[in-house]
């Protein structure tokens, strides 16, 4: 096989293949180091930590268990190795800025061994070696054609990418996996099987945010970019399924960038979406006071006005004993039918007793001095005749 180093080249001074990291035991390690609950979770922030690049492709090969800490310059993987020395070499020609990570890949699968996915392209090319790597950038990354050997496959529905990459950096390896676990879970009880892909990946900066994930999927207007997630814990996978994925809505407390941007430009793009969606809550909530609201306040004031406010600072329907003693005056047949109109209408019972209690109070405040002073005045002109009639 092209990644077995015979021992006659080892001994001819050929470097050894480096042993794959032992990760069996570092989920029982101490968690608070490496996993979510590590104390730099969270501490800084995301946005406009992703380098900027124009075009992502990720090589399928083997699996993270066997990759290297440096799998791109190991002599002992040649595939990976190679094409990231040819992108080095050709960088000045290639118009688009490339980036360029291993996922996990094994013969007989969806993404088998030297299978090349690129994005925001969506397409697929099957099966490529360390011969056909400089015919492959040269045709489909400096010239933007197609690769002649291999048809190129469109690509549908999301893709998912979590770093697992553990002999690297013993972050990813304990957060990658249960990542990935998750995300199968959640894809399976969401019955997103065929629509959303997940696979393990290599390195991609910043190991101090773990987990790490990138999502491509179409937006709304079915275009596809790259979105890089940090910090991401195993209950903020059905978060990114139903808003990033199910909606095309950031999940801004988790989003480290966007492919194609630079790091002020992603700074950028998420305070304008962040100012945008507080405009939009603001708007939102000035609609619903004025469709609803204000129709409430209204409500409650009439009903107020009508009934429970009284003069002043007083208020009749809390007077309980004015109340009383209105019920008690009534005597008689009067009795009965108060208590019938309580029963049949209970609320207009309450405004007629209060309305004539609001009444008799402004009676007596307002025309109490006046109708005094026109019975004194009365008796006055009655007393002057009585006088006249008596000295005629």
């Amino acid at each position: 096989m092209e990644d077995q180093i015979p021992a006659a080249a080892v001994a001819a001074g050929e470097e050894a293949p480096q042993p794959a990291v032992d990760l069996s035991g570092v989920m029982e390690e101490d968690k608070t180091k490496y996993g979510f609950e590590r104390a730099e979770m969270g501490k800084e922030a995301l946005a406009g930590t992703v380098g900027g690049f124009d075009r992502h492709l990720f090589l399928c090969y083997k699996s993270p268990d066997v990759w290297p800490s440096h799998l791109e310059a190991a002599e002992s993987d040649r595939l990976p190795r190679l094409l990231a020395a040819a992108l080095k070499a050709r960088k000045d020609d290639i118009k688009k800025r490339t980036r360029l990570t291993i996922c996990a890949g094994e013969d007989g699968t969806e993404s088998s061994n030297g299978d090349v996915l690129i994005f925001p392209d969506m397409i697929r090319y099957r099966g490529l070696t360390h011969f056909d790597i400089d015919n492959f950038v040269e045709e489909v990354l400096v010239k933007d054609t197609v690769w002649l050997p291999g048809a190129a496959e469109a690509l549908t529905g999301s893709y998912v990418f979590v770093c697992a990459h553990g002999s690297r950096d013993k972050r990813c390896g304990v957060c990658g996996p249960a990542l990935i676990e998750k995300f199968i879970e959640e894809i399976a009880s969401h019955d997103l099987q065929g629509q959303v892909s997940v696979s393990p990946c290599s390195h991609i900066g910043g190991h101090k945010y773990a987990g790490n994930v990138i999502i491509f999927s179409p937006n709304s207007d079915g275009e596809v970019s790259g979105h890089w997630y940090g910090y991401v814990t195993p209950e903020d996978v059905t978060v990114l399924l139903e808003q990033h994925i199910g909606k095309g809505k950031i999940v801004e407390h988790l989003w480290r960038g966007q492919m194609g941007l630079s790091g002020e430009d992603q700074k950028a793009a998420q305070s304008t979406r962040l100012q945008m969606d507080g405009s939009l809550e603001e708007k939102s909530a000035d609609k619903f006071l004025q469709s609803n609201g204000n129709d409430v306040d209204n409500r409650t004031l009439n009903e107020t006005a009508g009934c429970c406010q009284g003069v002043g600072n007083t208020s009749c329907c809390q007077n309980t004993s004015l109340g009383a003693k209105t019920e008690n005056n009534n005597t008689g047949e009067q009795a009965p039918k108060i208590q019938q109109d309580k029963n049949n209408n209970k609320g207009s019972s309450t405004r007629k007793i209060c309305s004539v209690s609001t009444w008799f109070e402004n009676w007596e405040r307002e025309d109490t001095y006046a109708a005094l002073a026109v019975v004194a005045a009365v008796a006055s002109v009655a007393v002057a005749y009585g006088c006249y009639k008596q000295m005629r």
